[in-house]
């Protein structure tokens, strides 16, 4: 199936993902110059009312940009919408997003068909994040136009399946548009994507070291300084299995290789630490080891860029 027409200026076949807390306009805008999609989620934006504010920025940046260069146009951009029923400003964000005829939002924690309908009365379309095959298949039952993979190794919360199998099982009966996620921080990891049978690589803890992140400077340095052994899986955090960065969690008192899993203890870490999630116990994803340093998002873009053709021509030239 062709992709929809929205993705006709990428660049390169990326999806940035949307970072809780720490994303901002000044990030969507980036990547979106550079080529890719940049995406955000709504409740980084806080008031509610600062979501139109947000939305109306990169919307006017953007178009801007494309006056001035009308040869490199901006790839689209994406508000993340959580679904779930203990999100209190869902209707709002929602009201915020068909104002300004959002060209994609993601959604996560719960398909919902009214949502999918209202995106696609204004000319959007809808991408759903799952972790598994079983929620893939209500996600498109429900009306999504595309999913987005979630695999062992991503960062936040992440399922546990390899993206083989996942992409495999999702691709013997769906040929739409699909993302993969899960320690994706390289060119030929994007290309690996794409051979697979993905049509985009969705990458989001490469974007935390970034200048245009508005994540603190602790939390980059774990980013450049973390590698796959620093990531630690589990459900304490939040209630939904998600990785998380070993040194946040020592820094917060705990202990990374003895977390409670369930209980009492899962239950109140919040009020024993005073640490909270995402914000003192940083979201990261295994991939981190090819993250060197703190960059602007266009030069990261650039390095992934070149990457991914450096890749393709060593492909080209296999036997």
């Amino acid at each position: 199936m062709p992709l929809p027409a929205v993705f006709a200026n990428l660049r390169l076949p990326v999806i940035g993902a949307p970072l809780f807390i720490v994303s901002n306009p000044d990030l969507v805008i980036a990547q979106c110059k550079a080529g890719i999609v940049g995406s955000f989620p709504a409740l980084n934006a806080r008031p509610q009312s600062q979501l139109d504010e947000w939305i109306h920025q990169i919307t006017e940046e953007l178009a801007a940009h494309d006056r001035d260069h009308p040869d490199a146009l901006s790839a689209p951009f994406a508000v993340n919408q959580i679904v779930h029923r203990s999100n209190d400003r869902f209707e709002a964000d929602v009201e915020s997003c068909a104002k300004w005829k959002v060209p994609i939002v993601i959604t996560s924690l719960g398909a919902r068909e009214d949502l999918n309908h209202a995106v696609h009365d204004w000319g959007g379309i809808t991408l759903h994040d799952i972790i598994d095959d079983r929620y893939a298949r209500k996600a498109i039952e429900k009306g999504a136009d595309g999913l987005i993979a979630v695999a062992a190794g991503a960062g936040g919360h992440a399922g546990r399946w390899s993206p083989f199998a996942l992409v495999q099982e999702i691709r013997q009966w769906f040929d739409g548009p699909l993302a993969l996620s899960g320690a994706i921080s390289t060119g030929g990891a994007i290309l690996a994507a794409q051979a697979m049978g993905a049509d985009f690589a969705y990458i989001g803890s490469p974007f935390i070291a970034t200048e245009e992140e508005r994540a603190d400077t602790a939390s980059k340095t774990g980013i450049v300084e973390g590698r796959a052994g620093d990531i630690v899986y589990s459900k304490l955090f939040t209630g939904i299995d998600g990785n998380y960065v070993r040194a946040s969690i020592v820094a917060a008192g705990l202990d990374p290789d003895n977390l409670p899993t369930a209980g009492p203890e899962a239950m109140n870490f919040q009020s024993a630490t005073g640490a909270k999630a995402w914000r003192d116990i940083w979201g990261s994803g295994q991939g981190i080891g090819a993250i060197d340093k703190v960059q602007p998002a266009g030069e990261l873009v650039a390095r992934l860029s070149a990457e991914y053709d450096a890749a393709r021509q060593r492909l080209s030239e296999l036997p």
